[in-house]
């Protein structure tokens, strides 16, 4: 053996540790993901990106928490304790957010989009307009720091937190936003209020007065409002059938078989037949 050479330690087993749902290849699976691990594998050296998709297959991260701001998670490496891992970024102010807020409003699909659970390609070119970039340009736009011994960033620590949190942004989009210090909720809520801002007044009022609230009609919620009007069932005419019959080439006692038949057809639709009727040929 070589002096000064030691073989890799074998990371200690996490118990319930969060496992990436990939098992081979790229983990990130949309556009949005793949811009985020794009930083990362920009920079990071192959072996410890190779090590880190090991870590996150094999559930070494045992916490991984996304607030605005800031991404924590715990990672058990070799190490009897897990290691601390912090990555942050840049959270938008409340002015630049509320410009942002106001050109999705805009246009309703952008909301439909990310409840859809998709990101919309365009959405960046919003957050451009204002100056803004939603995912992180470079590694510089990421602070990354892990407690373990290792001086190098990212170590496979940090590149297994950020290959399990691309599948969160798989998941679900309002988590960039989230990071970015918009919650699902406020963002929401913020772009019905403009949406609702935008509507006149007396619109509003309106519309307002000819909604009853449910709690107010439940006696009388499954009641039909008014009289169902059915069409009238039309005439059959039996008759008629016969008519879509092919040529037939029979005759009974001289008489082709179809005119034959034609009497008992118009009996039918008026069956059961009228007192005092007679029955057709006799």
């Amino acid at each position: 053996m070589t002096r000064g050479f030691y073989p890799p330690a074998k990371p200690r087993l996490a118990a319930d540790g969060i496992k990436a749902r990939s098992k081979r290849g790229a983990i990130a699976q949309t556009w949005w993901s793949n811009r985020f691990i794009g930083v990362l594998e920009s920079i990071g050296v192959g072996g410890r990106l190779q090590r880190g998709r090991n870590y996150a297959r094999a559930g070494q991260v045992t916490e991984l928490k996304v607030q605005a701001g800031s991404v924590t998670a715990r990672v058990q490496g070799t190490s009897p304790r897990p290691y601390g891992v912090r990555i942050k970024v840049k959270v938008f102010g409340k002015t630049k957010w509320a410009e942002v807020e106001h050109a999705l409003a805009e246009r309703a699909w952008y909301t439909a989009k990310l409840l859809a659970g998709e990101m919309p390609e365009d959405i960046e070119d919003v957050f451009a307009a204002v100056g803004l970039s939603l995912f992180p340009g470079d590694f510089r736009d990421l602070q990354m720091d892990c407690s373990c011994p290792d001086y190098e960033v990212p170590c496979k620590h940090l590149a297994a937190v950020c290959y399990l949190l691309a599948e969160q942004f798989d998941d679900d989009p309002f988590t960039i936003l989230g990071w970015r210090g918009r919650s699902r909720d406020d963002l929401l809520g913020n772009l019905q209020a403009i949406r609702d801002a935008g509507v006149p007044a007396s619109d509003r009022e309106s519309h307002e007065s000819l909604v009853t609230p449910l709690t107010e009609c439940l006696d009388r919620y499954f009641q039909p409002a008014g009289t169902l009007v059915l069409p009238a069932r039309p005439p059959a005419h039996g008759a008629a059938l016969l008519t879509q019959v092919p040529e037939v080439d029979v005759t009974v006692r001289g008489k082709p078989l179809l005119d034959l038949l034609r009497p008992w057809y118009e009996d039918a639709q008026d069956w059961p037949p009228r007192p005092g009727g007679a029955t057709p040929g006799r």
